[in-house]
């Protein structure tokens, strides 16, 4: 067999090759690279070596190339290139606003765990060592003593709704039959469904959160009836708010401790009055002014206090009684407008000064909210047969019953005419009560006690006129509207499907709040801030004009000191007057006795 061909060699490269492969000295292998670097840069290599710019589908595209550069020929100054590194570098050390990690020192450990641990094939599972070093920056140093361990907000909330899931000692035992019973437990499930179907509501996991916390609350208190009221939002933290009417001897329970307590204030009022009297017997003239009766609140069960409300800032945390509602505070709660805290015992600061704090503001703002917006469709209630017309002398009907025989609306006929639903709690009068009080009527005991005393009087202000407002059971219709806005609007949930459609009336007076009719059920509820629509900003109330100085007059204006002359002068004028009296007093006296002589 012959010898396999020598291969083709060009002209001129056959020495080249010759002095490639054979050895050189260092300097000559340093020249060597230097000229073959040239002559790629200069584009004189052999064609055979030299390669183009690499296009995207092969394998070297995105590499640097020298000689297909446009910036091959600008060397950079060393200076300019020392200022690039630096600035490379401090973009890698950037720290990230999620992590607080920087991608420098992430490299730098990412390359010594390889180089410590040398696994195999690292470049395919860089990744994985990516993650262990970003979770050992992340794991929290144990004690050798105390493990410490790291409470998540999830795991807080869970433990909070834990005890609404736990049963009692004796529930598990309890029978079908007994459930069955009349609970005043409401279905806020059910409640939830139907305003779902109009998109309002809260999610379904809060809602039966809710449906929980409603039933602790109802065994821990002795209550008649409860429903779900609504949701006031706050800057903090959320009200959670449940709309009770407590057993009657309950009610009576705590009127008399009100009335112990307005007891003891009186007499210890009364006991300092006797102490200032003997104290001080030579008082400075007192002021005259009498400020204005002070309006009594409503009884417990009447009016503005015919519910009593409970809250709590979240499902599972315990329950807390909103205290009676004053007029005072309905009155002073109209003239501002205050975001909530979630916070009851914090202090509201506003002019007009409050009197109270968030608990009280925040059981104002309910009992007006409830006034405006707790409907019906109209017939569901009715008024009782055998109610005293002095009732409605008084200050109208407040009492009212569910009505047996009556017969649902259809959807189309809620949703067409405010006039089929109605207002089934009373109205707030600009007193602050839902029925109006003579602040200046006095009792039998006052009237005989004046009898007895005597007529002169001073005159006694005028008796304010009584004010009436809309009776229970008012169309909707009759609600005057903001400006061009309606006071209410109404819809049907759906209009692809309208036999299954639910009326929702939707109040813009309170934002907010919301009704829903269907059948024989309905329902109200409310999520908001607790602020009323305004259509212009809310513009607070101005101070009080400053009280006017005391008339001037000679007798009491200030003069000017006199100087040391007009005083002199005041001296002597005075000692001649004085002199004068006493001469012109003699000769009367003188005269006096020869009278009596010549007699």
């Amino acid at each position: 067999m012959g010898e396999p061909p020598t291969p083709a060699v060009p002209k001129g490269g056959q020495e080249q090759v010759k002095s490639i492969y054979q050895p050189q000295k260092p300097d000559q292998d340093q020249d060597q690279r230097e000229s073959v670097s040239q002559s790629y840069a200069s584009g004189q290599a052999p064609y055979e070596d030299r390669h183009g710019p690499y296009q995207p589908h092969e394998p070297g595209y995105g590499l640097y190339q020298p000689g297909f550069s446009p910036y091959d020929d600008q060397i950079p100054e060393p200076e300019s290139r020392l200022l690039a590194v630096q600035n490379a570098k401090a973009y890698l050390l950037k720290s990230s606003t999620t992590s607080g990690l920087n991608l420098y020192d992430h490299l730098a450990n990412i390359l010594t765990k390889i180089l410590d641990e040398k696994p195999t094939n690292a470049v395919d599972i860089i990744e994985n060592i990516s993650k262990d070093v970003k979770w050992a920056q992340f794991q929290k140093k144990m004690d050798t003593l105390r493990d410490e361990h790291e409470i998540l907000p999830t795991y807080e909330a869970a433990e909070k709704c834990k005890a609404l899931f736990l049963k009692g000692n004796g529930e598990e035992e309890e029978e079908l039959e007994e459930e069955t019973e009349d609970t005043p437990l409401p279905n806020v499930m059910e409640t939830a469904f139907y305003f779902e179907q109009a998109g309002i509501g809260l999610s379904k996991d809060e809602s039966y959160h809710i449906f929980l916390a409603l039933k602790n609350l109802i065994s821990v208190q002795p209550i008649q009836t409860c429903r779900f009221w609504g949701k006031i939002l706050g800057l903090e933290m959320n009200y959670i708010i449940a709309e009770v009417q407590c057993q009657e001897g309950e009610e009576e329970e705590e009127a008399e401790e009100e009335e112990v307590i307005e007891e003891e204030e009186k007499e210890m009022g009364e006991i300092e009055d006797e102490d200032e009297e003997t104290e001080k017997e030579d008082k400075p003239p007192q002021s005259t002014y009498k400020p204005p009766p002070v309006i009594p609140k409503e009884e417990n069960g009447t009016g503005a206090n015919k519910y009593v409300y409970f809250v709590c800032n979240e499902p599972g945390t315990p329950w807390v009684k909103l205290p009676p509602v004053t007029p005072a505070q309905i009155v002073c709660a109209r003239k501002i407008k205050k975001f909530f805290t979630g916070r009851l015992d914090a202090p509201v600061v506003s002019f007009p000064p409050f009197p109270g704090n968030e608990a009280n503001y925040l059981r104002a703002q309910i009992a007006r909210i409830s006034a405006g917006t707790h409907i019906s469709p109209i017939g569901f209630y009715q008024f009782p047969e055998e109610e005293e017309e002095e009732e409605e002398e008084e200050g109208g009907r407040g009492t009212y019953e569910e009505n047996p025989d009556f017969q649902p609306l259809s959807v189309a006929e809620l949703v067409d005419s405010l006039s089929t639903w109605v207002h089934h709690t009373q109205s707030i009068l600009q007193q602050g009560r839902c029925v109006w009080l003579n602040p200046f009527k006095k009792s039998e005991e006052e009237e005989e006690a004046e009898e007895d005393e005597e007529e002169e009087k001073e005159e006694e202000p005028e008796a304010p006129q009584q004010e009436i407002g809309p009776p229970l059971l008012t169309p909707l219709s009759e609600d005057e509207g903001i400006q061009n806005i309606p006071a209410w609007t109404a819809q049907a949930s759906t209009n692809l499907i309208p036999q299954h459609a639910v009326a929702i009336l939707q109040s813009n007076r309170w934002p907010g709040a919301y009704a829903f009719a269907s059948g024989r059920k309905f329902g109200n509820i409310y999520f908001g801030w607790g602020h009323k629509y305004s259509p212009e900003n809310h513009t607070p109330a101005l101070p009080l004009p400053v009280q006017a100085e005391y008339p001037g007059g000679p007798e009491i204006t200030e003069t000017r000191d006199p100087t040391l002359e007009e005083e002199l002068a005041f001296k002597a004028s005075k000692a001649a007057s004085d002199a004068a009296e006493e001469e012109d007093g003699e000769d009367a006296e003188e005269e006096e006795d020869e009278e009596e002589d010549n007699d």
